[in-house]
């Protein structure tokens, strides 16, 4: 039983990409519209910091589906359009095309953005952030030669792009505000590896350092910090985080609380209206609390409950969650959330190269970032799914499956 016969994905990301799958896999009969801002069809963004900056992979490879894939008369596109408001009355979208897409049920596929610097000179040319295509389109028309690039911020992205940036060659210099690298997610003995990854690696990291300007004269030439230092750049990528992109909802008189508020069924406050991924808040019953992610992880699964619902099946989204991070040789694999931990233990030796840091909070694993160590990360997702009260021996102790201590 299908619950709508007229179906509008807003956005054209990852998660739009899966929606549109999973109709089809579930054999929607009705109408898919797909509206996205970009002039592409959905694709990855993970791979946008890391081999697609380093041109090692094409942007046919990005697609989650193939061209061909959306070539059916069901499915109808928009792309390189923005949808400007919401009518929930009349039960319609308003484009900037002038288009009026009246639907059954919208999904809010709508994204994130980069966060900007506000700072004098960010209207420098040579400032670049890293968010889409056409982002990492513009950081590769600075790449050749060899230049002097400084990384704002130092979470997964900024780190992942100094990676990829000093393997092309180029004097890479991070700045951070912070006192270690990844700090918000991660434990200072996961900082200190990469700190010393990085700069083995000849990256020149600057932390507890604020950045004031970018100086130059119509281009950067410079990034000054707060204790007058100039540090010479010929680009800058700024990697500061994102911000939901919530503002249609917000506007159309939707729940939003740091992102569009959803049920465990992905529907917002407006029962015709369903949200998914990273513009999202939701109910997470093992941390017992509303969360907003920006994993890839929950975007395709909140698409496949949202498609589950609609095609009349009753779906509940609630899983540990998981991110991923590239850097150099090091595949850092994250099951859960660290934060609000009270005591960690690191499992392995991190001088192998290959070892887990396992977070709890009250004697219950809650989170696990796991280096080079696939198994310690799959075997972490169950074992914080099961919320068993752990012995720390056996946890620290690598003899010991991870598995064999979930009750």
């Amino acid at each position: 039983m299908f619950l709508a016969e007229r179906i509008v994905i807003a956005g054209a990301g990852h998660a739009a990409g899966q929606l549109v799958t999973s109709l089809k896999q579930q054999k929607f009969a009705g109408q898919i519209i797909l509206i996205g801002d970009e002039p592409y069809l959905p694709y990855q963004r993970p791979p946008l910091s890391k081999k697609f900056l380093s041109g090692d992979l094409l942007t046919e490879r990005l697609y989650v589906k193939p061209p061909a894939f959306y070539d059916d008369p069901q499915i109808e596109q928009h792309l390189g359009v923005c949808v400007t408001s919401i009518d929930r009355d009349g039960k319609s979208l308003q484009t900037d095309n002038g288009g009026d897409i009246a639907y059954d049920k919208l999904i809010l596929s709508l994204g994130s953005r980069a966060r900007r610097l506000a700072i004098e000179g960010s209207d420098l040319d040579g400032v670049h952030y890293l968010r889409n295509i056409a982002d990492v389109s513009g950081i590769q028309s600075e790449l050749g030669g060899k230049k002097n690039v400084v990384i704002v911020g130092a979470g997964y992205i900024g780190l992942e792009v100094a990676a990829v940036t000093r393997q092309l060659g180029h004097d890479v210099t991070v700045v951070e505000m912070a006192d270690r690298v990844m700090s918000r997610v991660v434990s200072p003995e996961i900082s200190d590896f990469y700190q010393i990854e990085h700069a083995s690696h000849g990256v020149k990291l600057r932390l507890s350092t604020s950045i004031t300007a970018f100086r130059g004269e119509g281009r950067i030439n410079g990034v000054e910090t707060a204790d007058g230092d100039v540090i010479p750049a010929d680009f800058v990528i700024v990697g500061i985080g994102i911000l939901p992109n919530i503002e249609l909802a917000t506007d159309a008189g939707l729940v939003v609380d740091n992102g569009i508020v959803v049920d465990d069924r992905c529907q917002t406050s407006d029962s015709d209206i369903y949200a998914v991924g990273d513009c999202t808040a939701h109910p997470n019953t093992i941390y017992g609390r509303q969360i907003r992610l920006e994993s890839v992880h929950n975007a395709l699964e909140q698409a496949r409950t949202v498609v589950g619902n609609i095609c009349g099946k009753e779906m509940h989204y609630s899983q540990v969650p998981w991110f991923w991070s590239d850097q150099y040789d090091l595949k850092l694999q994250i099951a859960g959330l660290s934060e609000g931990y009270d005591s960690s233990i690191i499992r392995g030796n991190p001088a192998d190269r290959s070892f887990a840091c396992l977070y709890l909070k009250e004697n219950r694993l809650i989170a696990t970032d796991a280096v080079n160590s696939a198994k310690e990360f799959v075997q972490s997702k169950v074992l914080i799914a099961s919320r068993t009260i752990v012995d720390r021996d056996k946890l620290a102790d690598k003899e010991v499956e991870l598995k064999e201590l979930v009750e």
